[in-house]
């Protein structure tokens, strides 16, 4: 399974475990590269020296390559930057932020650079940053967010038809199926959050993964606009954040309710009550806490099939 992403990182097959707060690991970064995806290093949750750590032992565990997820509006932006360097990570995929601040530093080192956006005017201002790649993520994702709600099958033909770089799909897609249908889109890979947060290399609390698989349609939404658009399973900090609503608040109310930590409380820590807990639409297809290996492998198997199966229209 050969194209330009399987290519551009040296990778088996055009799949990439995204970057989340508080899921990923060098656990399951390694255990993705393994299987022959590109697992990512979630660096949003860590301290500077925490993400050394990290690197360092996903060095140890796959001698595959892997990526550092970097959200630029993090503070210790240019700590973590020096660390990535330092560690000689060839890949990074940066979000939420401008990619002019980075790419160039980055690929003078060495480092393959991969940028996350919500919209096609975003796409375009990556290509033109010269990234190397660009994900384009519709607004079924979990976690942080588009504020357009554009949803992936419109936002990956839209991004296809106005840039030449690779381009990889995110949100709502966490089956072989779902991956044949972004890349007949246009997408030469696809970018998957949520399904391996139901795995027990992830990091996340126990608590929070069996929420995921027992979740249905319509248990997630996409809130918060006002600070950072971001997609949440119901629960009481959201039935908190409803009712704060209903009261026409103001920015500052909001901050005041959201506090410090929510994900990491949620996600993290099990406190299925008062924090926030991030995951995408797709979580009412994923039944089922099993290892990322086995993720990788149903996935890419499934994707084979689909591709017979359509041949017989």
């Amino acid at each position: 399974m050969t194209n330009r992403i399987t290519q551009l990182f040296d990778i088996e097959y055009p799949l990439i475990q995204a970057g989340m707060v508080w899921a990923s690991g060098w656990k399951l970064a390694s255990a993705v590269a393994n299987a022959g995806g590109l697992g990512i290093i979630g660096s949003g949750s860590m301290y500077p020296e925490i993400l050394r750590e990290h690197i360092q032992k996903c060095k140890k565990a796959t001698n595959k390559p892997f990526a550092v997820n970097v959200p630029m509006l993090y503070p210790d932006l240019e700590k973590i930057m020096d660390i990535i360097i330092e560690e000689e990570v060839k890949i990074v995929f940066t979000s939420a932020g401008n990619p002019k601040v980075w790419t160039k530093h980055l690929q003078d080192h060495g480092i393959k650079v991969v940028h996350v956006v919500s919209s096609v005017k975003f796409a375009m201002k990556s290509e033109e940053a010269g990234v190397d790649a660009v994900v384009a993520e519709g607004f079924e994702a979990g976690g942080h967010n588009g504020r357009d709600e554009t949803t992936t099958f419109t936002l990956i033909p839209m991004v296809k038809e106005k840039i030449s770089i690779p381009l990889i799909a995110a949100g709502g897609i966490a089956t072989g199926h779902g991956m044949l249908a972004a890349m007949v889109l246009g997408a030469d890979a696809v970018q998957i959050g949520s399904r391996f947060v139901a795995s027990p290399e992830a990091s996340s609390h126990q608590k929070f993964k069996e929420m995921v698989v027992n979740a249905q349609e319509g248990d997630t939404v996409l809130t918060l606009k006002e600070l950072a658009p971001v997609r949440l399973l119901k629960n009481k900090f959201y039935e908190d954040i409803q009712q704060l609503y209903s009261k026409a608040p103001t920015k500052e109310d909001l901050v005041e309710l959201l506090g410090r930590a929510r994900a990491k409380k949620g996600m993290f820590e099990g406190d299925l009550d008062e924090g926030e807990l991030e995951i995408g639409q797709i979580s009412g297809l994923i039944h089922e806490i099993k290892p990322a290996a086995e993720i990788v492998k149903e996935i890419v198997t499934e994707f084979e099939e689909a591709k017979k199966e359509v041949t017989q229209f």
